[in-house]
Parts: structure tokens; sequence; C-alpha cells
């Protein structure tokens, strides 16, 4: 007897662990799926309303503030903020078939600089990633994070 008593608790920790994956495995069916997140190209321009974390190469961190834009449907507008600049930054924007496109003025009158980028999958309309062009012609990598 005791023999068997001893095989059962050698193969009692097995067991318990056996069916404490199986738990876990089935708890996770019930999570959301990176396959829930819309394709870049089925996004809309109202999904972008809100604010973003700006991330450019060689230069500090700053706010987007993105909303509808008065007077063109489908658009955005906003402002970008940064530590360095004295007043914030005028931006218009689009979403166009997953390719994202912004344009910063700085006197509300020429374009300061072109952003055009896309919203990687993995990232569920969360991220944009592209390249920023001044009016000067440099060209520095961005990333466009949303606050929560």
């Amino acid at each position: 007897m005791n023999r068997t008593h001893a095989f059962l608790n050698r193969r009692a920790p097995a067991a318990w662990l056996c069916g404490l994956l199986a738990l876990t495995l089935s708890a996770c069916q019930g999570l959301p799926t990176r396959t829930g997140c819309p394709s870049a190209q089925n996004m809309s321009p109202d999904m972008l309303h809100g604010t973003w974390t700006v991330q450019i190469t060689g230069e500090p961190l700053g706010t987007l503030s993105l909303g509808p834009h008065p007077e063109h449907v489908g658009s955005l507008r906003g402002e970008w903020i940064t530590a360095t600049a004295s007043k914030p930054r005028q931006v218009v924007a689009d979403l166009d078939d997953g390719e994202f496109t912004l344009e910063e003025t700085h006197d509300g009158q020429r374009i300061a600089a072109t952003w055009l980028g896309n919203l990687p999958q993995a990232a569920c309309g969360r991220q944009i990633q592209g390249q920023r062009t001044t009016a000067g012609q440099d060209t520095r990598p961005f990333v466009l994070t949303r606050q929560p």
C-alpha cells in the first residue's frame, strides 16, 4: 500500500500542473486577439482623434492633439506642442487608405514640414510611424503613440 501511495504522490504534481495548464489555456480563449484590430485601410480619421506622444529622432518628446477639422469633413486638425517651441504648431492631417499625411505650420500660412506615415497592424491603431520632412528638406523618422 505504501508503494501505491508513493506512486500516486509522484504523479500528483504532474496531474496538478496539467490541470492548471488546461485551466489557463481555456481562460485565454476569452481574451481579445490582434485579429480583432481594424486594418490600416479600414481605419477612419475619427479613430485618430485624441492625444498622441510625438517622438522624432534627435528632438525632445512632444504632444500632438488631433480632432475633427471644422471645415473639411473627414480631415483632422490640431496642434503639436514641444518644450522647445515658443507656441503650439498648428497641424492638419488626413488618413487615406491607411496612409497618414500631416502638414505642420509655424505661422498659419506656410507648410513648415510634411509628415508621411503608416499604421502598423501590430499596433492596432495605437501607433503611427513614418518620416517628417521639413521645408529645408531635413528628414527624420517619427513615431506617434496614442496616449491612454
